[in-house]
């Protein structure tokens, strides 16, 4: 079949049972794979009542019909599954190379299912996959294991790709993430405590040389090339020269930079952490995805400060933001150790930042003492201090057990006026790294979204396709909620092909291109643009099933609060925003009272009879 093997890898954990299970064009065709194809396996197998820790819930990990071409983004992998900060559908992405060689191991997704009795690792390769014993691997941090695997299999640093859990996975901490190729990760909504659950400490690739079919190369390669400039020139050359450190003083300016857990928009050493400075100070080399055209990761060593002499990973933005403005941490190359600290471990950068954010609010204004924290001072900056309630959050020891449970549930089980000053919504999950109070749109999408993380970007190439406002003003209700139900779906379609946003800008026309030179189906615009929405839908479908009703679609008091210095002191979200979820709920065609999508949005999608 041109654009996939017409192969899943089912396992069975309990039984330590592995078999094939093909993939017929029609499926393929109707969900395109990535998060589509993981959303057709988790309504149909994990029922609503099925905890996320239970051997019945599904761990899928999966590719797209691009994944192993020559389109730049697509060696990126889906993970979906009932995640655990909110009991309800996951769909999180990491880049890297897996995806690219998962298909030339023989296969489009892996799906998990079960819990093993003893721990073990999962390794595919030219002839096929198998269990393996992880016993002497239980412990490892990620990097660790990798390094771990690839030298108990005799391969060298590319000749195989390896993704794997951390000490947070291992203890179920419910922000935990799967971590591969030096440090990408799918973490939202604790997919790393799923595989926990399993007793699965890792996935493992070859870089094997089974060859895919495409029924138009030359177009693909075409489009490929066409993708790549976009990489390098978008936002003038800043990512692809500097990386996404880059926008970090541009959001301080703007005020959606998050600084000491929303007590402040005002980050006075921000231009230290410009990507323009610290890529040449660090003395950063290059360290791509399989088909990279974005160069947004790299590895590098600190020249500076007290962390001289760490070599780690490029912090993202979202990581620089974490643990720098978040925990009032001046010092770029303790968040370069920091970052590299949590990943390490394996946490979910975000929530891990609102955690200690909060931990350290607490212990500023004498909620939370000494004694209480295991005898850590949690001042406003306090590198080691961190670093030491990180790692007891990861082996859940003293009162990093309660932490463990994310801070939503440790805010409400600390109660009194501390609940106050935590950040989440009322699903459960919590905010990218930014100040939603500056990124409205973001706020409803994030307290909306059923895949436990932002699941529109609103940045998507054509803005007339969509029927995005243009020019988009950011603090107009009625451009906010335009934007977000308008462009719904878009971001969905990269993520069934499972194509990295950095190099496909949710273009979705290139990509319908690619899908019909991937596959040579005559694919309409139409038809793709359905299929995101269609995805969207039933994910919203399994949630509400799951409990997670409108009611729930809250901001936590500090999320949705105002800012009180920066640029945005008038500009309160507040006022507008039960009006905007009023429009919202309009706009999708659902029932504002269920949460429900209504029978003609159903009828449109072709899915009547999944909502019953």
């Amino acid at each position: 079949m041109n654009g996939s093997t017409g192969k899943v890898l089912r396992v069975d954990m309990t039984q330590g049972k592995l078999w094939d299970e093909a993939l017929d064009e029609a499926t393929l065709r109707k969900y395109l794979g990535g998060t589509g194809l993981g959303t057709k396996y988790l309504m149909e197998e994990v029922g609503p009542k099925i905890d996320w820790s239970d051997p019945k819930n599904i761990f899928f990990l999966g590719s797209g019909i691009l994944g192993g071409s020559r389109v730049p983004g697509c060696a990126t992998i889906s993970v979906v599954t009932k995640g655990a900060l909110t009991n309800g559908a996951t769909s999180t992405q990491a880049n890297g190379n897996f995806g690219a060689y998962l298909k030339w191991c023989g296969y489009d997704a892996i799906v998990v299912q079960g819990s093993s009795p003893t721990w073990k690792y999962l390794y595919l390769h030219e002839g096929g996959a198998e269990l393996r014993d992880a016993s002497k691997l239980v412990g490892k941090d990620t990097w660790e294991t990798e390094d771990a695997i690839k030298a108990e299999l005799g391969y060298k640093e590319r000749g195989m790709s390896v993704f794997s859990i951390g000490p947070a996975g291992e203890n179920m901490v419910r922000f935990s993430g799967i971590f591969g190729d030096r440090g990408h990760c799918a973490g939202h909504n604790g997919v790393g405590a799923v595989l926990g659950s399993k007793k699965l400490k890792a996935f493992a690739a070859a870089r094997a040389t089974n060859k895919l079919q495409f029924a138009d190369s030359q177009k693909l390669g075409e489009l490929a090339k066409k993708t790549t400039e976009g990489a390098k020139n978008f936002g003038g050359g800043g990512v692809f020269n500097w990386g996404t450190s880059r926008v970090l003083p541009t959001a301080e300016a703007a005020g959606w930079l998050p600084v000491k857990n929303y007590q402040t928009n005002v980050f006075p050493e921000k231009d230290l952490f410009d990507g323009q400075r610290v890529r040449p100070l660090f003395q950063s080399q290059n360290y791509p995805c399989f088909g990279c055209a974005s160069h947004h990761y790299e590895l590098m060593t600190v020249t500076e400060g007290p962390c001289k002499g760490f070599f780690g990973k490029e912090p993202e933005y979202e990581q620089w933001a974490a643990w720098g403005p978040q925990i009032g941490q001046p010092d770029p190359g303790a968040a370069v150790m920091l970052s590299n600290v949590c990943d390490r471990l394996g946490f979910e950068c975000n929530e891990a930042s609102w955690v200690v954010g909060w931990v350290m609010e607490c212990y500023q204004k004498g909620a939370l003492k000494k004694e209480n924290l295991d005898g850590l001072e949690m001042t406003w900056g306090n590198v080691e201090a961190t670093r030491a309630l990180l790692e007891n959050i990861a082996n859940r020891r003293g009162y990093g057990d309660t932490l463990a449970e994310g801070v939503k549930r440790a805010a409400e089980k600390m109660g009194g006026e501390a609940y106050n000053w935590a950040i989440f919504t009322g699903k459960g999950n919590s905010p990218r790294g930014h100040d939603h109070r500056a990124r409205w749109v973001e706020m409803l999408d994030t307290t909306i979204s059923d895949t436990g993380t932002l699941q529109t970007q609103m940045l998507v190439v054509n803005k007339d396709l969509w029927k995005m406002p243009n020019p988009m003003e950011v603090f107009n209700p009625n451009h906010v909620v335009q934007a977000e139900a308008n462009s719904t779906g878009s971001m969905t379609i990269s993520d069934c092909l499972v194509q990295c946003w950095f190099t496909s800008f949710n273009d979705t026309e290139t990509q319908v291109e690619a899908i019909n030179a991937a596959t040579g189906w005559n694919i309409s615009l139409e038809e793709v643009m359905k299929i995101g929405r269609r995805i969207v839908t039933l994910l919203r479908i399994y949630n509400l099933k799951c409990g997670l009703t409108p009611d729930k679609e809250t901001t936590s008091p500090r999320y949705g609060s105002q800012c009180v210095d920066g640029p945005n002191t008038d500009k309160p979200v507040a006022p507008h925003w039960e009006k905007m979820v009023d429009q919202y709920y309009k706009m999708m065609g659902w029932d504002r009272k269920t949460g429900m999508p209504l029978p003609g949005t159903l009828k449109e999608l072709g899915i009547e009879d999944l909502a019953k």
